[in-house]
């Protein structure tokens, strides 16, 4: 473990009054949370992004809670000091307030999550104060929500007029108000993201809401460059790894073929 010692809410706050950049990365398996955990990350996601990057469905929607506590223990194994969140997969806080503090629970005691992030404003108000009130730390969500897909139309940059920019503002204030620790702004101007930002005690992390965020978050198989065919405007490849991977493979199937490996030196006499 890191000797900067554990991250913690309490770091974060820190952080933003401080003006220091927290970044945050998805992660699914053990492995990739060692990776991240040593470079440094403050916070680490297991995402219901796994859905499309890990699991291949075409979006969010599909995710279970079972696949997020799946990969949540796999992600804890690694015992980071990042601070770690679950996120509530489609349906699980949306039925009903029941429904939301179980699975809530299931995160948290099954697979291993310090706190969990849901989706939407004022509405999940009910669920968001039975979450905090089962002492389950959330992190909120606005903006661009990929769960709602549909009623959007599809990925579509939210808060481009005064009136839905205003609405995103209220909510904002109001998932502070109500006790969320951080929250995530997704696909939105940034002057907006900007502005909600600096009208917060608490964090907020940007994906596609650009530099005035009090952090960033990436999906690790995007940034890494994984998964080619995904390039979306907000995301920048910071390695190409999916081709030197697939180079890698094809160096390996061309020594079997020709009888190259394994030589001398990988066997046994």
């Amino acid at each position: 473990m890191n000797q900067r010692g554990k991250v913690t809410i309490n770091t974060l706050l820190k952080m933003k009054k401080r003006g220091e950049k927290i970044v945050m990365l998805t992660a699914y398996d053990y492995q990739m949370a060692l990776l991240e955990d040593g470079a440094g990350v403050e916070m680490i996601l297991v995402g219901d992004s796994l859905g499309m990057v890990v699991l291949g469905y075409e979006n969010t929607l599909p995710v279970t809670v079972d696949d997020v506590v799946h990969h949540l223990k796999a992600v804890s194994r690694a015992r980071p000091r990042a601070f770690l969140l679950g996120d509530m997969p489609f349906m699980s806080y949306q039925a009903s307030v029941e429904d939301a503090v179980r699975n809530a629970g299931r995160l948290v005691k099954e697979g291993g999550a310090e706190a969990i992030k849901l989706e939407g404003g004022r509405r999940m108000e009910s669920v968001i104060r039975a979450i905090l009130d089962a002492d389950i730390p959330v992190m909120g969500h606005i903006g661009l929500t990929p769960q709602s897909l549909h009623r959007f139309g599809g990925y579509k940059v939210q808060g481009k007029d005064a009136a839905s920019a205003e609405k995103l503002i209220e909510e904002a204030k109001f998932l502070e108000e109500v006790g969320c620790f951080s929250m995530v702004l997704e696909g939105m101007p940034w002057p907006l993201a900007g502005k909600i930002t600096k009208s917060l005690t608490i964090p907020t992390i940007g994906i596609g809401a650009g530099a005035g965020c009090d952090g960033q978050v990436l999906v690790i198989n995007d940034m890494l460059g994984l998964l080619e065919e995904f390039a979306p405007k907000f995301v920048k490849r910071f390695g190409e790894f999916g081709k030197e991977i697939t180079e890698a493979i094809k160096k390996y199937i061309d020594e079997v073929k020709n009888e190259k490996f394994p030589g001398s030196e990988h066997s046994y006499s």
